[in-house]
Formats: C-alpha cells, sequence, structure tokens
C-alpha cells in the first residue's frame, strides 16, 4: 500500500508585479493624535474652519467618531491647531533680541524680523490666519493682541530709546505709533498673500528684502512718531486697549 504524499497548502497567488499587502502598523495613541492635527492643519489651510470634520476623518482614513475619541469637538480641535500653528512656532528670544541695547537698533530690528518671516511665511500660517478673520474665530484676534504686547511696544520703547523721547510708561504710545509698527508687519504677512492667496512670485532673497523693510522704517518712521500730522491733542492709545 503505497503511502499518501502529505498534502500542503496551495500557494498564495498576486497579481504579477504586486507584492503582498502588509498589515497596517497600529499607531500608538500619541502619534494618532499627531496625524490627526497634522491632518487638520492642512483640511484647514485648505478649506477653512467651516470644513466638516466628517470630511476631515475620510481624509485621514478614520471614522468621525474616532476623530471625537481625540477631540471632543471642533473647537477643541480648533484649539490645538491654534496651539500647533501659532503658539508652538513662537520664538521667547524674540523679545530678548529686540531689547538687547547692546546692539544697533537696527540690527536687532533686521534680526527680528528675518527670523519671524522665517516662521510665518509658510502657506498654512498664512491662510489659517486669514480664514480665521474671514470665519469671524478668535485666533486671529488672540494672537494680534500677544504680538501687540510682546513686540510692537518694544519697538516703539526702543525707537523712543534710541532718539531720547518719554517712555512708554511716561507717555502711552499713539496712534501713529502703533500703526507704523503695524505697517511692517502687514508689508511681511502680504508678501504671503501673494504668494498663497493670489498665486503671485514673490522675491526670492526675502532677507534682503527685510533688511531694505527696516532701513526703509527707521529712516521714515521716528520722525513721524515724534511728530504726528495729527494735532498735539491727538488721543493717545494703550498697547493693550488696541
Amino acid at each position: 500500500m503505497q503511502k499518501q504524499r502529505a498534502r500542503t497548502a496551495p500557494a498564495v497567488k498576486t497579481p504579477a508585479g504586486k507584492a503582498p499587502a502588509r498589515k497596517r502598523r497600529r499607531l500608538q495613541r500619541a502619534e494618532r493624535e499627531q496625524m490627526i492635527v497634522k491632518g487638520a492643519i492642512r483640511f484647514f489651510a485648505e478649506h477653512g474652519f467651516k470644513g466638516q470634520t466628517r470630511e476631515l476623518a475620510r481624509r485621514l482614513g478614520i471614522t468621525q467618531p474616532l476623530l471625537y475619541r481625540y477631540f471632543p469637538n471642533k473647537n477643541a480641535l480648533i484649539e490645538r491647531v491654534y496651539e500647533e500653528v501659532f503658539v508652538a512656532r513662537w520664538n521667547p528670544e524674540w523679545e530678548t533680541w529686540i531689547a538687547d541695547r547692546t546692539q544697533p537698533l537696527h540690527a536687532r530690528l533686521v534680526r527680528f524680523y528675518q527670523d519671524y518671516t522665517r516662521n510665518i511665511l509658510n502657506y498654512e500660517w498664512i491662510r489659517l490666519f486669514l480664514f480665521s478673520g474671514l470665519e469671524g474665530l478668535e485666533i486671529n484676534r488672540r494672537y494680534l493682541r500677544f504680538m501687540r504686547d510682546r513686540i510692537w511696544s518694544k519697538v516703539i520703547a526702543e525707537i523712543r530709546f534710541e532718539n531720547g523721547r518719554p517712555s512708554l510708561e511716561e507717555e502711552p504710545a499713539s496712534e501713529t505709533e502703533i500703526e507704523l509698527v503695524w505697517a511692517v508687519i502687514a508689508s511681511i504677512f502680504y508678501i504671503g498673500v501673494r504668494r498663497w492667496v493670489f498665486g503671485l512670485p514673490v522675491p526670492e532673497d526675502l532677507d534682503a528684502i527685510i533688511e531694505d523693510k527696516v532701513k526703509g522704517f527707521l529712516e521714515g518712521a521716528p520722525a513721524a512718531m515724534a511728530a504726528p500730522a495729527k494735532s498735539a491733542n491727538a488721543p493717545r492709545v494703550r498697547p493693550r486697549d488696541l
């Protein structure tokens, strides 16, 4: 009697040129949360904050209930996006650079504005900031208050010191001073708008452009701040009221 041959499982056939599918690695909670945040940043930058979380979940390859296990509601997710894009990219050394009177004021402001530009001039930052304002969210107002308290007031204080004028404690900032400092930031921001909103070309050497902006600012702004076009009785503005 012949021995029966041992049966072997048939080989798994795969389409020509294709490797067998691999099982997805199960993400740890922190990894998945970061994946959701990164996806949300890109999604909201493309569609605005009115974009639906259902569509975001579909894009991420997860279910909407799973998304809400990490962020209980859309506002919580938007708050995390704000923290990641606007707060986490803030460099606390900026304030130190501006106030360092061992260096010429021009050099201090160039250093700050060049580094600041490298942090904000990107697709997500520019578009999220604009969408926040257009859709009536608090994100851009919170950020501008932060800038006002941490940066604008310091720039005004240093220009006053450089030109022998009263400190902000002695004399609150004028509307002219605030507007002139705001104009520098606005002109930098508009470079990003030209690129990521209008799709227009922008200068390649942004450091040189920033240096020229600071030069123009310091050649004209201090004189205008000291002798604004408005009457001497024009109201003064405290930075915290803006």
